[in-house]
């Protein structure tokens, strides 16, 4: 249950926000005001409806307000925009920690992130002196009960998308992650130089010019008493290559085993990228050596590199994907996932420790099931990968599933 449809008091200030930075939004507004009659009567207008559609821009948010009059009153909220130099500091805080990222992406406000961002001077939630109502009627109240209804209003949809308080100071959701991922890009190592290689008939000229002349064939016998004992191939690997005899064997093999899955009839390696090819690499051949390599290779950061081996193991390229980024979703699709899944939690909950059932939020392919930690991802294959949250980031757990319930179970289990 996403926080904009989770059960709520019906009754006071309270009644319009579920979350902290929502009932911060409201502290807000009743600390800027000693006129408690005026924020009775707007909470009173904002729960009957009489709040029209808001529209939120930098700096303001507006809607039209009815009041005792057939013509709506003209209502608006002003909030100070962020300058660019408080951007840069925000969007730093939230880039050194993935976790900050990875709330956001859930729809959550981490409390952490808006504390380190206050003590660096950057108010993303207004202070009582910050919030600057505005209204066409005649009532010389500040704010009047039009403009109260409105903040009330306004809490609501904080609540449910904590990005209207960042469109509020001057960036909305796209903007604020374009940056972020301008911001990881910038962060990473920078790759090492890898030779560009030659072709493969190029490269087999140069080797028959340098060579004297192919050996005979050795009978099968003196093939099999050549070869070294520990099955180590016979010839070292070029010099200044910077392979070892263990890495060319493993390379043989990993070549091996890709050619029967071709001849099985599997092409899918046959479109890896680069960066997938290595997350496959190091999936595969488990080698602390290779994996550091790697990983200095790619530019990713070994713990990134780490989550994403991970996903290769538990779902291959498909897995690799769903990890990176969040996908669109059938909505009908996820409906019916996230009342399966909601049957299954109330049917896992000890008969006699009865509550409230666990909120589930849903963003885009991605189901979270409140504070246990779990999180269901549907791949673009029609399966539900489960994902455990570790260390403030969200990390693949098992197996993908065709049902939600038993990605749910697999990872609930593990």
């Amino acid at each position: 249950m996403s926080p904009a449809t989770r059960r709520a008091p019906t009754r006071g200030s309270r009644a319009f926000a579920a979350t902290w930075w929502g009932q911060a939004w409201v502290t807000a507004l009743e600390d800027s005001t000693l006129d408690s009659g005026r924020l009775a009567r707007g909470r009173t207008y904002a729960r009957k409806g009489m709040v029209g559609q808001v529209v939120v821009a930098p700096g303001q948010m507006k809607a039209p307000v009815q009041g005792s009059r057939p013509r709506p009153y003209r209502s608006a909220v002003h909030v100070p925009p962020l300058t660019d130099r408080q951007w840069d500091t925000l969007l730093d805080a939230i880039a050194t920690r993935a976790g900050h990222v990875a709330a956001l992406l859930d729809g959550e406000m981490p409390a952490e992130l808006v504390e380190d961002t206050r003590t660096a001077g950057v108010p993303l939630l207004p202070a009582p002196t910050e919030l600057d109502p505005e209204c066409s009627c005649p009532d010389w109240g500040y704010p009047c009960k039009h403009a109260a209804a409105l903040c009330y209003a306004i809490a609501a949809r904080i609540d449910e998308d904590p990005f209207v308080l960042f469109a509020l100071r001057g960036r909305d959701r796209e903007q604020v992650f374009t940056a972020l991922r301008e911001r990881r890009t910038a962060e990473r190592p920078a790759a090492q130089e890898v030779p560009a290689g030659i072709p493969a008939a190029a490269a087999y000229a140069r080797w028959t010019q340098e060579q004297p002349g192919l050996p005979q064939p050795r009978l099968p016998e003196a093939r099999s008493a050549a070869r070294p004992a520990d099955g180590r191939l016979p010839a070292d690997p070029p010099t200044g290559s910077g392979l070892t005899s263990g890495d060319l064997e493993r390379l043989t093999a990993d070549t091996a085993a890709r050619a029967r899955s071709l001849l099985a009839g599997d092409h899918s390696s046959l479109a890896l990228a680069q960066r997938q090819d290595a997350v496959r690499l190091t999936a595969t051949q488990r080698d602390p050596d290779w994996f550091h390599g790697l990983q200095a290779g790619t530019g990713l950061r070994p713990l990134e590199l780490a989550r994403l081996t991970r996903a290769w193991r538990h779902g291959g390229a498909v897995g690799m994907a769903v990890a990176e980024e969040p996908g669109p979703a059938d909505p009908a699709v996820m409906a019916s996932a996230r009342t399966a899944v909601t049957e299954a939690l109330t049917d896992m909950a000890p008969r006699d420790a009865p509550g409230a059932p666990t909120p589930l939020r849903a963003w885009r392919n991605r189901l979270t099931l409140g504070d246990t930690g779990l999180q269901l991802r549907l791949g673009p294959d029609g399966r539900w990968y489960p994902y455990r949250r570790e260390n403030g980031d969200w990390w693949p757990c098992a197996p993908a599933e065709a049902d939600p319930v038993a990605a749910l179970t697999t990872a609930w289990e593990r």
